[in-house]
């Protein structure tokens, strides 16, 4: 998909045919939200793309209102474009936003 070099070093997109990983490091905020919801809805409507995303947090180490906002923003275009998106492994203050929120209802989360 991407090429690594030249990358953000907190965010970079892999993958193949049947399912993308856009795998997030870092603290997702108000700053790079935008960048999330890009690489996201890039790797969603791609014509011809995968049908499975993944958003791997194993590496985000915060996110606040704004990444929630461009994850849920990116779970509704994938509805609308018959993609499937989950969440990996994320770690438990994200967790916690999820269930403060209700948002935990809205995405399989896996841990591998």
């Amino acid at each position: 998909m991407e090429d690594q070099e030249g990358r953000d070093p907190g965010m970079w997109v892999d993958g193949g045919d049947q399912r993308v990983v856009v795998h997030v490091g870092g603290e997702m905020d108000i700053d790079r939200a935008p960048m999330l919801y890009t690489a996201l809805h890039v790797a969603i409507t791609q014509a011809g793309g995968p049908i499975e995303i993944v958003a791997d947090l194993s590496e985000m180490s915060f996110c606040d209102s704004a990444g929630l906002d461009a994850l849920i923003r990116a779970r509704h275009t994938a509805d609308e474009h018959g993609r499937r998106m989950s969440l990996r492994a994320p770690q438990p203050q994200f967790l916690r936003l999820l269930e403060i929120t209700g948002a935990d209802l809205l995405f399989p989360i896996t841990e591998t």
